[in-house]
């Protein structure tokens, strides 16, 4: 490999008078430009032969990582498996060529899609009726609070402004709240990583307007206390959440809808297997209980509904929710059953593998997901942030790392329902071997990695003072 050609920036390879195409002859005649659309100076465009774009180009596209040539510790939170039919479905020239204004009567077809995929997902939850508006899981979680404001909001009850969230939850739980213009109250989690009912009752009253949880929590722990917690919830006012991130391991096993939960949302990204690596794309449906039907968003405005809500004038993310009811489809009810199930035995395999080398914090069955605390031995000043990058040397995805907050070296490790024993038992032996590389030569841990193109790099300094490109184009 031409290391020149691997390394350069596209503006570095350039040579005045290169060429890497050939316009026909022109066979419409000349039109002039008016003067003041025309740029001052020449765009400073890199001019490169053909076969260096090419190469250029494809050695780069070596270098991203997916799921389609990798394992991802952190698999629905970050990449699920998304099948090629999938693609195939949302790239149909039928469903990629509509207009979000075109007639009514020619969308029969994506209006089905919608209504069927709203179907499975209340039947998969427990919900009475989905809106599949929101484009994203936190705004879902936005969507989702604005109903329960409405809700209350038509009931005339303007004191309930409080909304409870877990010391575990997500970061969007409190700042979609906020946004909301709710204010946040936390209630702490106990020992075994679960919530503290205690806590709770002393944090209830007239001024509660609902509780946002995520069932298993953000330590993939299953919350036992759901049914007592809802009925103190609901006999003080209030109305329970769902923050539908954490769906995967519940499918096939039980629904948020049976647990009491009045309005909840799904990541279809996670859950439903569209590839959002990198912030998107996303879609976050919102349900709702029988009895706030009323209060779900409508598709252009409020005007024509008491305390009715809107959040987007079309009809979400379409080639998202494509992929989604693809994926269920394509499961079918029985097969979608075991989901849930294979995610936390895949889990509690790593867990169980792993512990005698790395931190458990929190003994006991886990769902989809768990964490640990760094490595069990401390002594050789290996950190979390190094096992992360040891892992790129071995050509693995780095899983989450530092979150959630309730412990200084969290790790958090997530596979998929879809992952082999073969796959697992390959990134079990990797992360025994970084283990005993800590304790026998901690230097190279420290200083990984060191088979990538970008060796580790000072984040804060990035962070603080980024440097994206060391050209600058004068275009104008």
């Amino acid at each position: 490999m031409n290391n020149k050609l691997y390394g350069s920036l596209i503006f570095e390879l350039s040579h005045p008078g290169r060429r890497a195409y050939s316009l026909p002859r022109n066979e419409f005649g000349d039109y002039k430009v008016p003067a003041d659309e025309c740029r001052k100076h020449d765009a400073e465009l890199p001019e490169c032969d053909e076969m260096t774009v090419v190469r250029h180009y494809t050695n780069h596209s070596e270098n991203n990582f997916g799921v389609d040539n990798g394992f991802y510790p952190l698999g629905s939170c970050t990449m699920k498996y998304n099948p090629c039919i999938n693609e195939e479905i949302a790239m149909h020239r039928d469903f990629a060529n509509l207009h979000p204004l075109q007639p009514a009567d020619t969308v029969k077809g994506a209006e089905q899609v919608y209504d069927d995929l709203q179907k499975c997902l209340s039947e998969l939850t427990g919900m009475s009726k989905f809106t599949l508006n929101p484009c994203a899981g936190a705004h879902g979680e936005l969507t989702g609070l604005m109903i329960i404001r409405s809700y209350f909001e038509s009931k005339g009850d303007k004191k309930r402004v409080k909304v409870i969230v877990p010391d575990s939850a997500h970061g969007t739980n409190p700042a979609s709240a906020a946004v909301c213009g709710m204010e946040i109250v936390e209630v702490k989690s106990k020992a075994d990583g679960r919530v503290d009912v205690d806590h709770l009752k002393t944090l209830l009253g007239d001024d509660i307007a609902a509780m946002m949880m995520t069932n298993p929590n953000t330590l993939g722990l299953f919350e036992y206390d759901i049914p007592e917690i809802t009925q103190l919830i609901h006999d003080c006012g209030g109305l329970m959440y769902y923050d539908g991130a954490n769906l995967n391991p519940m499918l096939g096993a039980c629904r948020p809808g049976d647990m009491g939960f009045d309005v909840m949302h799904v990541n279809l990204h996670k859950t439903f297997s569209t590839p959002h690596g990198g912030g998107g794309p996303g879609s976050g449906p919102v349900g709702v209980r029988a009895g706030l039907e009323q209060f779900l968003p409508v598709n252009n405005s409020a005007a024509d509904k008491d305390f009715a809500i809107s959040v987007n004038p079309y009809h979400g993310n379409f080639a998202v929710e494509l992929r989604a009811l693809t994926y269920i489809l394509t499961l079918g009810r029985e097969n979608i059953k075991m989901v849930g199930p294979l995610a936390t035995l895949n889990a509690n395999y790593i867990k169980e593998c792993l512990k005698d080398d790395y931190e458990l914090p929190i003994e006991g069955l886990c769902k989809h997901e768990f964490v640990f605390n760094g490595l069990k031995d401390k002594s050789t000043g290996v950190t979390t942030m190094d096992v992360a990058k040891r892992l790129l040397d071995y050509g693995y995805h780095a899983p989450t790392i530092y979150f959630p907050l309730l412990f200084h070296e969290a790790m958090m490790i997530e596979p998929t329902e879809n992952e082999s024993k073969e796959t697992i038992d390959g990134f079990i032996d990797v992360m025994h071997k970084i283990a005993q590389e800590a304790k026998n030569e901690p230097q190279t841990v420290k200083e990984a990695p060191h088979n990538t193109p970008i060796k580790r790099v000072d984040d804060v300094l990035a962070a603080k003072e980024p440097h994206v490109s060391n050209c600058t184009l004068n275009c104008l």
